[in-house]
């Protein structure tokens, strides 16, 4: 097909890119905004087009995490946050909105190659749910609390297991950002006693707990776990909808961590106090929620990245703790995604156009594979 359209722009002394592109991609559309900008309102006509979320919206729900940094990057210096609507985020959305809430929970797990874009689905997912008033449990990366915590102690609870105090803490002040306008109408169902001068008794607003683990560090891991606990036993009683996501939920499956007992022995995931709490969070005991997990290789040491796929990434253990789930896969970009990604990077200056747009394409198709976060890269100015 190609070489028939340069034969035919010989002929005619004049070639016309806009022809050549059109019959290439045919089914490409042309517009690569979306008019729509929110994720309710979102359909498959939206689908490889790109909408704005709103500075202040994103600063509430990912302010402590959630976007990768070379995203990051990227929106600071396109002057905005756009994210392409794909496939995988708007299959789970129109789950979320036809789900049977009175049911167990259901877990959907989201996978593919690195790069491929499985967290910002999930962020386009917690957009939704932020929009339509969940209760948000975000965990953004669990590798960083596994190989790069920033403070380890012995439990003071819980012999034999390891307290992370400052990431505990920061965590809590993520959940309190992500949900402020709900923490004080959610009223505790146990009474927690932290130490002879120090409690919260049964019928506290869930925001106090938060407070106490954000003030009293020591306790943020303890905290965390009966927030966990609150939050299964509210949602069942219909006090709130919850949506619990979490990205590189199989590191807390591998054996081996860099978190430390006070004796500088290391110590398994399942040892660490937070594990405790997003794993009875992720167990289909309770109603009215919804899991969205990612499983990821770059969650793992490079050594044993060997496979994308959930059951070599979770192990036996990790696997039959989800089971049963929705697999989702994030693919790589299909044409029109590709195209659509090009014409927004143009947009942004991100890439310069030198002679024919289309042969560039179609060099940068090729070089990155489609690969969202290679595409990235090799456009990205020197």
């Amino acid at each position: 097909m190609l070489k028939l359209i340069k034969n035919l722009s010989k002929n005619n002394h004049v070639i016309n890119y806009s022809t050549q592109a059109a019959i290439l991609n045919e089914n490409v559309s042309q517009v690569f905004r979306s008019s729509e900008n929110s994720p309710t309102k979102q359909t498959s006509q939206n689908l490889g087009q790109f909408y704005e979320i709103d500075t202040n919206v994103k600063k509430k729900l990912f302010q402590q995490g959630g976007l990768p940094k070379s995203f990051e990057i990227q929106t600071k210096t396109f002057g905005e946050c756009c994210l392409m609507v794909r496939n995988p985020a708007l299959d789970i959305i129109n789950c979320l909105k036809n789900l049977n809430f009175t049911k167990p929970t259901t877990r959907f797990v989201l996978y593919g190659k690195k790069g491929s874009g499985k967290s910002l689905t999930m962020a386009h997912v917690i957009h939704f749910a932020s929009e339509n008033n969940y209760l948000i449990v975000h965990v953004p990366w669990v590798a960083n609390w596994m190989r790069k915590c920033k403070e380890y102690a012995n439990s003071t609870t819980k012999e034999g297991y390891v307290d992370l105090p400052i990431d505990s803490a920061t965590w809590l002040v993520h959940f309190r950002t992500q949900n402020a306008h709900l923490l004080s109408d959610l009223l505790t169902s146990n009474d927690y006693v932290w130490s002879k001068r120090e409690s919260t008794p049964k019928g506290s607003k869930l925001i106090e707990l938060v407070e106490h683990g954000i003030n009293r560090i020591k306790f943020a891991s303890d905290c965390i776990v009966a927030i966990a606990e609150e939050i299964k036993i509210l949602s069942t009683q219909g006090k709130c909808k919850t949506l619990v996501a979490i990205d590189g939920f199989n590191a807390f499956f591998y054996p081996h961590t860099r978190v430390y007992t006070d004796a500088k022995v290391a110590v398994p995931p399942n040892k660490v106090r937070l594990t405790d709490a997003f794993l009875s969070l992720t167990q289909c005991d309770w109603s009215n929620g919804s899991i969205v997990v990612t499983v990821d290789e770059q969650a793992v040491p490079e050594k044993d990245h060997g496979s994308h796929y959930p059951f070599y990434l979770l192990g036996k253990s990790g696997f039959e703790h989800l089971d049963p789930f929705v697999p989702i896969l994030v693919p790589e970009y299909t044409s029109k995604e590709f195209e659509s990604c090009m014409k927004y990077y143009r947009d942004r200056l991100w890439v310069q156009t030198v002679g024919d747009p289309q042969t560039q394409n179609e060099e940068l198709y090729f070089l990155s594979g489609l690969n969202p976060y290679r595409l990235m890269k090799i456009c990205a100015p020197l």
